[in-house]
């Protein structure tokens, strides 16, 4: 890997709503690799880089979700990245809290910010880090709407289960770093 993005939207209001569950991510693994996210207009976001070989760039997009592909591509212009170089990390509706899923390609489930970054970068074949945020349909307000669901913080009992998917799947990142996504896929899905 050579991007690690997280998904969300920018400022105070969004920041504990469960469509932020990306940036909770990246944020956590910058904290950890000791990385300042730092505001750059010319990635349209707060970017930075985890060096000592490794050389990862770590990005959270200023942009609002449905225009995060823009951010994303460009960053990856500028490095001449490609999709096979990519992890994105989002919340995940149709998994619930607390289940945490590493996935290749495959269909976005509506998801707007993946939906931004195939059509930007030209493809949907690129990892991703599906954190579940569960869904308002096995909630205790089912008809709520999802766009509503996903824009408000989760309760505390999911919040604490969200937290435990976010560990979990930090655990994985010395695999991830290296290049081992099937071996990180392995680990993480059987590490329940």
């Amino acid at each position: 890997m050579k991007l690690i993005v997280g998904l969300g939207n920018p400022g105070r209001k969004y920041e504990s709503t469960r469509h932020n569950a990306g940036f909770w991510w990246v944020e956590e693994l910058a904290a950890r690799e000791r990385v300042t996210l730092a505001a750059s207009p010319k990635y349209h976001g707060r970017a930075g880089r985890i060096a000592g070989g490794r050389d990862i760039w770590l990005l959270l997009p200023d942009t609002y979700m449905n225009e995060s592909g823009r951010a994303v591509a460009a960053l990856m212009t500028f490095y001449k990245l490609g999709a096979a170089d990519l992890l994105v990390v989002h919340d995940e509706l149709d998994l619930k809290s607390g289940v945490a899923r590493l996935k290749k390609g495959g269909g976005t489930g509506g998801h707007n910010g993946l939906n931004d970054i195939g059509a930007r970068i030209g493809t949907k074949d690129f990892w991703r880090l599906r954190l579940g945020i569960g869904h308002p349909r096995d909630s205790e307000t089912p008809q709520q709407d999802v766009a509503d669901y996903v824009l408000h913080p989760p309760r505390a009992t999911e919040r604490g289960a969200i937290d435990e998917a976010l560990r979990r799947s930090l655990d994985v990142w010395p695999l991830i770093a290296d290049g081992k996504l099937d071996a990180a896929m392995l680990k993480l899905h059987t590490n329940v």
